[in-house]
């Protein structure tokens, strides 16, 4: 090896361990990579650094229950989760993830704490926190918090909405109204019972979601 040839070796050198840095992979395919390590390296690039996302087209994971994102993790990784914004960017994100990994992650957005989102007007507040906490009754729909809680936190599969961007409640919503995009869960049917507007509403209620409740 020549002189002038050591700071080329040396280069390579460092740039294959920077590849090779599992702190700071981005390898999906790699099992050893931790979840932490996931969620910061690839998964905050929609989701955010604590699961805060800022666009509405990416739902917020921050407090998110860990049993829901198991269920849907796995159900994006075996292509039975087909809605849109579904497909193009979880199938492929979620295809070599193992088991653990995914548990890893769930376990990970579980302990991020869930800020605050943006306001809605009285109007429509006062319209969704009425169906969210009495239902629709003349449409023999039942009250939100029957299964996501009275703080909207959650429960095991059923996902925490507080805080959740407006827009992506209203797309879920509509995307459980056409039935064959997300397998089949009791939201299957309480979509078709819902207005455009109905959906707003409580959508609207739980992305200003009050702190005080």
């Amino acid at each position: 090896m020549t002189r002038n040839s050591y700071p080329l070796a040396l280069l390579l050198v460092l740039l294959a361990t920077g590849c090779s840095n599992i702190e700071r992979s981005r390898d999906l395919a790699n099992p050893n990579v931790p979840p932490a390590v996931t969620a910061v390296q690839v998964c905050s690039n929609c989701h955010g650094m604590d699961g805060n996302s800022v666009s509405p087209n990416f739902p917020r994971l921050a407090g998110q229950q860990p049993g829901y994102v198991v269920e849907q993790l796995t159900n994006f990784r075996s292509q039975q989760r087909a809605d849109p914004a579904g497909f193009e960017y979880m199938w492929g994100l979620s295809h070599h993830l193992t088991d653990d990994q995914i548990k890893g992650l769930a376990d990970y957005y579980a302990k991020q704490i869930a800020k605050p989102n943006a306001p809605v007007d009285a109007k429509l507040m006062a319209a969704g926190q009425e169906i969210y906490e009495k239902g629709l009754p003349a449409k023999e729909a039942p009250p939100c918090m029957a299964c996501h809680g009275s703080k909207a936190e959650g429960l095991a599969n059923f996902p925490r909405l507080a805080n959740q961007h407006q827009d992506y409640l209203i797309k879920q919503l509509q995307v459980f109204k056409r039935t064959d995009e997300r397998p089949n869960t009791p939201m299957t049917q309480i979509a078709h019972l819902m207005s455009p507007e109905e959906m707003e509403a409580v959508a609207g209620y739980l992305q200003a979601f009050p702190n005080d409740k």
